[in-house]
Parts: C-alpha cells; structure tokens; sequence
C-alpha cells in the first residue's frame, strides 16, 4: 500500500519482503585505523615522550601549534606579567626614594622631588607601568631626572614590552596565516576508482580547488601505506611504498586550473598489480595517501593538502563523469558532480593476470601467422579466459 502512494519505493519493499528474518542483516567488520584521516590529519598519537624540554627551545614554534584559547590564554598573561611586574618595580623606586610619603610633610619643610610624578600608591605604580609599555602618556605621571634608576628602568620596559609584542603578534598572525587553511578549500574525491584507460588498469582520483586564486608549482604524491613482513620475520606496521602518478603535464606537476583525474597505472613495478575485486570487498589492509604540495599565489606560502583511500573507498569498474563544460566561450565546472561515477566495463582479475592473459593473447596471434601451429592456436583461444567482465559494467 505505501509502495503504491509512493511514499517507499517498491524496490525496498520486495526487498524487504525477500529477507530471512533468521539471518542477521549486517555483519559487522573491524575497519582498519586510518594513517591520514580524509580531512588531512595524521592519525598518530605520541606518547611516553621523556625529553619535554626539547619543545622549550623552540617556543614560537610551540605557541604556533598550541589551540586558540591556549594562544590568547598566554597572549593575554605576558601583558599583565609585565605589566605588574615593573609596577612593583616602580613602586619600590617611589618607596626607597620617599616618593610615597612626600604628601604627609608639612607646609614649611622643603618638597622632596619625585622620580616618577603623581605615584602614591601601587594602584598609581600600576597605572604608570600601563602608561609606560604601551605608550599611552596621559601627561598625570612622569619620569623626572632626580633618579637614574628610574631612567634606566624606562629602557628596559620599552624593550621588553617591544619584545612582547613582535612575539605575541607575530605568533597570532602566523596562526591566522596558516598553510592548512588554504587546503580547507583544495577537495579531493572521496572515492577512488580502478578502470581501464588506454588498455591498462589504472587506479585514478580527482583533486579541484574551489577558489580562484592559483596553487603554484602544485605537485602531488601518492603512497601506499599497508602492513608488511620482511623475510627476516620484522613486522612493519606502516610500510610506506611511493608509487608515481601520471597527469597530462608528465612528471608530478600539475596545473589545477581545473579539476583533474590523477591516475597511476598498475603495472609490473606498481604495488597495486596483485589487486583483485575481491580484496577491496574483503577491507584488505591497505591504505592510499595522496598529497598535494604548493605555493599560494596570494601569499607566498607552501601548503599541503592531504586525504587517503581504504580499500573498501576504492571502487572497482567504474570511472569519473565529466564536469567540464564549455558555456559562452568559457569553460564551466559543475562541483555538483565532482564525486559522480558511472560503471564501465572492466576485467575482475588482477593486472598480473591481465598482463598474462594479453601476452599468452599476443603469442597465440604470433603462432597462427606462422601456420604450423595453428591447430595448436585455435584450441588455445577456445580455452576459457581468466578474466571476466562484470554483468553490473555492461548495464
């Protein structure tokens, strides 16, 4: 009845209807821990760290990776430390000098003169301190020449106070400035796809960036993360295998005007070559980080974008559609359709196996040219083949 109102397609209701209820409806698959998250974040915790004080000396690197409260949290305590400190300072040169009991005298005896005017209490010390670091000069308090202390200690605040600052605002401006907030807006696909391009297996992704402004000298890098074992018997939880991509500029370099299909082909040097189907349904371990690098026209700064791909991200016989359009003489990019793939025909057997089958292909056509063997040739090319195309492909 719903099905017929359309409020729940008839192909979930016949669905639902073919289920046994006796068989559990999910299976539940222990996903392998990603290296790099899809967001660019390297999934790695380091703990048990004995020498701390290493970070110590490098402390504008340290206030640079520290979080935002953490940041104006100390931005805010390295004023007001200074700023009490040498309001002590200044009101013990008032007390030692009697700066703080020249008020009580009486009408006849002589005026003591100040080192610092108008400072009567700490409150007023403060104040004069506030004055002094950041250069306010309300024209109520000032150093006179009776102390050379006090002239001296007016040096050092200006200095420090200039220290402060050129650290604290080169800290906050460095963070806004970050490199990773420019990758915020290059976007990576979220599948990966393996199909055929020019007669060979190729894995491919597609990378865009959304703003207008260019990444130059935009490279990208591709690795194979997945856990191996030597013959010596170590185990290497995080094996890291570079693999080159291939683009229409050659090399590494791309030109990210527009959206492009990165693609690397499996071939006998690839460690992609012994993937079937089968391993990308089965969540073999494996992981594909892919790392975009660049130069921001705007600011001069490199930034790096980052993303991976596990194996069930991976989809097998199927490839990108386009998004690249000419309209009124320009060219029109639709985002709308940046992750959309469609099936295509594509061997189920591994890249070994479709290298194999296209030699024993190419020696069977070499043999019946020659003739004696021909017989041989024909009863060779009935035998079945040891890949197949997928029926979902051909659809």
């Amino acid at each position: 009845m719903l099905s017929r109102k359309g409020i729940i397609p008839e192909e979930y209701v016949l669905t639902r209807l073919a289920e046994d209820p006796a068989e559990p409806r999910y299976r539940a698959r222990e996903r392998r821990a990603r290296f790099v998250s899809k967001k660019g974040n390297c999934n790695v915790a380091h703990k048990n760290i004995r020498e701390q004080g290493r970070f110590l000396q490098d402390v504008f690197t340290t206030l640079v990776d520290l979080k935002w409260p953490h940041t104006l949290l100390i931005f805010t305590m390295s004023f007001l430390c200074s700023w009490l400190l040498f309001a002590m300072v200044w009101w013990l040169i008032a007390f030692a000098h009697g700066d703080l009991a020249s008020g009580d005298l009486a009408p006849g005896e002589d005026t003591i003169v100040p080192c610092v005017t108008s400072i009567h209490s700490f409150s007023s010390a403060f104040l004069f301190s506030i004055e002094v670091q950041v250069t306010i000069g309300f024209g109520g308090r000032m150093v006179t020449e009776e102390c050379p202390l006090a002239i001296l200690i007016l040096i050092v605040q200006n200095i420090v106070g200039l220290m402060i600052n050129a650290i604290m605002l080169g800290c906050i401006f460095m963070k806004t400035a970050q490199a990773h907030r420019r990758a915020e807006t290059l976007i990576f696909s979220k599948h990966a796809v393996i199909s055929l391009r020019h007669g060979r297996l190729c894995f491919m992704l597609r990378v865009g960036d959304l703003r207008k402004s260019m990444i130059i000298s935009a490279t990208i890098h591709m690795q194979v993360v997945r856990k191996t074992t030597s013959p010596e018997g170590e185990v290497v939880p995080l094996h890291q295998v570079d693999i080159p991509m291939e683009n229409g500029v050659g090399g590494n370099s791309i030109f990210l005007v527009a959206p492009l299909i990165i693609y690397h082909i499996i071939d006998a040097n690839s460690p992609l070559y012994d993937l079937a189907p089968s391993d990308l349904h089965h969540h073999q371990d494996l992981e594909i980080i892919v790392i975009l690098e660049g130069v921001v026209e705007t600011t001069g700064i490199t930034t790096q974008a980052r993303t991976s791909y596990l194996a069930d991200e991976i989809l097998w016989g199927q490839r990108f559609v386009p998004i690249v359009s000419e309209e009124d003489g320009r060219y029109a990019v639709d985002y709308s359709k940046f992750g959309n793939t469609i099936k295509v025909p594509t061997p189920l057997c591994t890249a070994r196996q479709l290298d194999e089958d296209r030699s024993l292909l190419d020696a069977l056509t070499l043999a019946s040219a020659r003739g004696p063997l021909r017989k041989r040739s024909v009863a060779m090319a009935k035998a079945k083949p040891r890949f197949s195309i997928s029926p979902d492909a051909l659809s």
